[in-house]
């Protein structure tokens, strides 16, 4: 009974947040009779199945544009045209940073003719491609607490191991950009990409033009902290002025054709 319970408590959350667009834990402890305990537990199982996203005190339904990624091929043309052109910048011997994510991980093909790279990331999968390439660059591992839903170590220790270096370059990628404001991010774990920014000469931030415009709350990185933008051809030109206007280097990936 309890399990058939939970079930039903748990598909009337998500009904719920099909017709309000937001819920809260207490008032959903409330509505359900049970503790505040339980229903972030619910949300939490809910979210591990990629059926929302948590907010403080509650959760929102997940973005159809979120959705519409998940289902698009990590692996497309456009992340390795971005790659390609990312990878331009840089050098041997180069110590850089590569954020968890599809986008960057595009790069690691494009590292093979580098020579004396030292690379840290956060992402175990990236550290696994890493370890592959022939070209033998030096891993170093954040560390950290494990996020499940961004793939990626994220806390004070791995922001810690971090402060211990300094890096020529940062490719970090990004949920959403704003003109006005920056790189945005549904992860509510953010603090780990400031930290990497602060430690980099530079901030190369590799996304594609559809991500402009999107409405996301949570500002990753401002303006201010990025050096360059790597985007798709797709991006217009007021777009690109006015990212410019920040003083940001707006780099448009060649077509290959």
């Amino acid at each position: 009974m309890a399990k058939r319970n939970t079930q039903w408590r748990r598909r009337t959350i998500l009904d719920l947040l099909a017709d309000v667009g937001e819920v809260t834990v207490d008032a959903l402890a409330e509505q359900f009779q049970t503790s505040e305990v339980t229903i972030r537990k619910d949300l939490t199982a809910l979210e591990s199945n990629g059926l929302l996203l948590r907010r403080y005190g509650g959760a929102v339904p997940l973005p159809q544009d979120l959705l519409r990624d998940a289902a698009v091929n990590v692996s497309s043309p456009l992340k390795h045209q971005i790659a390609r052109a990312a990878a331009a910048k840089i050098r041997d011997h180069n110590r850089i940073i590569i954020d968890s994510g599809h986008t960057t991980a595009a790069l690691l093909p494009e590292l093979s003719a580098r020579r004396g790279l030292v690379v840290m990331t956060n992402s175990l999968s990236i550290a696994n491609a890493l370890l592959e390439l022939e070209n033998e660059p030096t891993l170093l591992m954040t560390g950290g607490t494990w996020d499940a839903r961004s793939e990626s170590f994220q806390g004070q220790l791995a922001e810690q191991v971090l402060g211990a270096y300094d890096f020529d370059q940062l490719f970090i990628g990004a949920d959403g950009l704003d003109i006005e404001r920056g790189s945005t991010t549904f992860n509510e774990l953010y603090s780990l990409s400031r930290v990497m920014a602060k430690l980099a000469r530079e901030v190369i931030v590799m996304a594609e033009s559809e991500k402009l415009g999107r409405r996301i709350h949570n500002l990753e990185l401002p303006w201010q902290s990025i050096t360059s933008l790597v985007t798709d051809s797709n991006i217009s030109a007021a777009q690109r002025s006015a990212i410019e206007a920040h003083g940001v280097e707006v780099i448009v990936a060649a077509v290959v054709q």
